[in-house]
C-alpha cells in the first residue's frame, strides 16, 4: 500500500499517522494511506512560510510567472491521469474529473498572466508638490482549506492568486479526498518554486483547520465549505484579526416560466440538479415551476431522469457516479423522507441502489430524487442536502417565483428558464444571488470570472479572476515630497 506524506518546508514529511482513501465506487478499493497530520506539523509549515516570504514576496515578476506556467503546464498535460484519480476518489464520472483538472491547470496559466498584470496608481494630492503611489502588496502566509467535491480547482483557485500576488502557502485538503491534493502538491514540489512557499498539511478539519485558524502568523484563511464551520472560523478570524473568505451554502433556485423552451429548461434542470451527483454549491435543488407549464415539466423531467445512467464513475456510459461517503448518502436519504413526511410526493428514484455496470462492486450509488408537490417553507426546500435531490414548488407566475427564488438564506447562484426579454432582464437584476444564469444551469462557471454569492452562501471579497487581488493582496498608499 503505498504512502503519501505532508508537504513541510520542501520535504515530504512523515505523519503521526496514516488513513486510507477510499473509491465511493467501489469500496473494496483503497487508493492509498494519507498522511494524518497535527498541531506541530502546522505549527512547521507555518514557520517555513514564514521564512520563505521575504524573498518570495518581493522576487521578481518573471520568476513567479515562470513557477504558475509550468505549473499549468504540468496539470493540462496530465489532465487524463489525473482526471481518473479525481473520479477514482470523489465519485464524479471521469469525464468530469477531466474537466475539473483541465480547469484548474487553466487557473495556475491565467495566474501566471495576473504576474505581469500588477498595477497601481499615481495620483496627484491635494497639497502642492507631493506625489501619491497606489499599489498592493502581498498579505502574508495564508492558510487554504477546502472541501471535498472539488478536489483540485477550488486548491488551484486558492493557491494560485496566493502564489501569483507573492504570498506564502499552507493547504489543508478535504479529509476524504487528499489524493488529488496531494498530485497537486507534488507538481508544485517540482515547479521551481522555493521551499516553504507552498506547503501541504493533510488531516482532520478539527485538528489542521483549528490549528490554521487560531494560529498568530497566518495572515488570512480562506474557507469552502459547510455554514457552520465557516461561522465558526469567521467569529475566529475577526477575533484575532485575520482576513477571511468564506465560500459556504447554497439553495440554488431554478426558475422555469410558462414561456420556456420546455426541453431546454428540463435539460438545463437536469444538469444543475442531478449531474455530479448534485456535490455542487451551484447545483440547483429547487425547481420552482410556474401553473401552466408545471405538468409538462415534471413529465419531461421524470423521463429525461428515467434515461440517467448510476454507476462507477470511471466506467464509459456512465452520467453520474456515487455519493462520496456513507455519512452523504445517508443525509441524502433522510431528507428525502424528511420531504415525504411533510407531504411532499416522491415522483423519481430516492432510493439506495446497486452498481448499473454490473460489476457488483459495492459502493455509495443512489437514484436521483424528484420531489413534487413541495411548499416553499418546507424542510427541503430551506435546508442544503448536497447530493441528488430536487424538489419542485409550484407558483402562479414570475412574480411569486421571484420572491419564492429569493426567499432563502443563502445566494449563491439562481437560474431562469424563459424566452421573454423582459423577464429575464428582470431578474438578472432582482435576483438576490451572487451569480444568474439566464437558459443555463445553475452550475457551470468561467474561471477567469469573480465567483461568490450573497448572504449565508459567502463572506468576504469574490475568489477567481482578476478580484482575487482583492482578498489575495493589501493596498498601500505611499506619499512623496517632491
Amino acid at each position: 500500500m503505498s504512502r503519501f506524506d505532508n508537504l513541510i518546508a520542501g520535504q515530504w514529511t512523515a505523519g503521526t499517522s496514516y488513513a486510507p482513501n477510499l473509491n465511493p465506487s467501489d469500496l473494496s478499493d483503497v487508493i492509498g494511506e494519507y498522511a494524518q497530520g497535527d498541531a506541530s506539523d502546522v505549527e512547521a509549515a507555518v514557520a517555513a512560510a514564514t521564512a520563505a516570504f521575504p524573498a518570495w514576496s518581493t522576487s521578481g515578476i518573471q520568476a513567479r510567472f515562470d513557477a504558475l506556467d509550468k505549473i499549468g503546464s504540468e496539470i493540462l498535460a496530465r489532465k487524463e491521469e489525473l482526471g481518473d484519480l479525481l473520479a477514482r476518489e470523489e465519485g464524479k464520472t471521469r469525464a468530469e474529473g477531466i474537466g475539473e483538472v483541465a480547469r484548474a491547470g487553466q487557473i495556475f496559466k491565467f495566474f501566471a498572466g495576473e504576474c505581469l498584470r500588477l498595477s497601481g496608481e499615481t495620483v496627484p494630492s491635494v497639497r502642492p508638490g507631493i506625489g501619491v503611489e497606489i499599489t498592493r502588496e502581498p498579505i502574508g502566509v495564508v492558510g487554504l482549506i477546502t472541501p471535498w467535491n472539488f478536489p483540485i480547482a477550488i486548491p488551484a483557485w486558492k493557491i494560485a492568486p496566493a502564489l501569483a500576488f507573492g504570498n506564502c502557502v499552507v493547504l489543508k485538503p478535504a479529509d476524504l479526498v487528499p489524493g488529488s491534493a496531494w498530485a497537486l502538491a507534488d507538481i508544485i514540489h517540482r515547479s521551481g518554486i522555493p521551499a516553504g512557499v507552498f506547503n501541504l498539511v493533510m488531516g482532520r478539519g478539527r485538528v489542521i483547520g483549528e490549528a490554521l485558524v487560531q494560529h498568530p502568523g497566518i495572515a488570512a484563511i480562506s474557507f469552502t465549505g459547510s455554514v457552520g464551520v465557516g461561522r465558526g472560523i469567521a467569529a475566529a478570524c475577526v477575533a484575532s484579526g485575520k482576513k477571511v473568505q468564506l465560500e459556504m451554502g447554497g439553495k440554488n433556485p431554478q426558475v422555469v416560466l410558462d414561456d420556456a423552451d420546455l426541453n431546454q429548461a428540463v435539460e438545463l434542470s437536469a444538469q444543475s440538479c442531478f449531474y455530479s451527483t448534485g456535490q455542487r454549491c451551484t447545483a440547483s435543488s429547487r425547481l420552482i415551476v410556474t401553473d401552466k407549464i408545471y405538468p409538462a415539466f415534471v413529465e419531461a423531467l421524470q423521463a429525461r431522469m428515467a434515461k440517467i445512467k448510476v454507476g462507477d464513475a470511471r466506467a464509459a456510459g456512465t452520467d453520474i457516479g456515487p455519493v462520496v461517503s456513507q455519512a452523504q448518502l445517508e443525509q441524502d436519504l433522510s431528507y428525502v423522507e424528511i420531504a415525504k413526511a411533510e407531504g411532499a410526493r416522491l415522483a423519481a428514484g430516492g432510493s439506495r441502489v446497486a452498481c448499473h455496470t454490473g460489476s457488483g462492486k459495492e459502493g455509495f450509488f443512489m437514484q436521483p430524487a424528484l420531489l413534487v408537490d413541495t411548499e416553499a417553507g418546507m424542510r427541503i426546500n430551506r435546508e442544503e442536502v448536497f447530493g441528488p435531490v430536487a424538489s419542485v414548488i409550484r407558483v402562479s407566475g414570475y412574480e411569486e417565483a421571484l420572491a419564492v427564488a429569493n426567499d432563502t438564506e443563502f445566494g449563491l447562484s439562481a437560474g431562469i428558464a424563459t424566452t421573454s426579454l423582459k423577464y429575464a432582464t428582470h431578474f438578472k437584476r432582482h435576483s438576490q444571488a451572487g451569480m444568474v444564469m439566464v437558459n443555463l444551469p445553475t452550475a457551470g462557471v468561467d474561471y477567469h470570472v469573480p465567483f461568490g454569492g450573497r448572504k449565508g452562501s459567502s463572506y468576504g471579497p469574490r475568489e477567481q479572476g482578476r478580484y482575487a487581488q482583492e482578498f489575495y493582496t493589501t493596498v498601500k498608499t505611499a506619499y512623496t515630497l517632491a
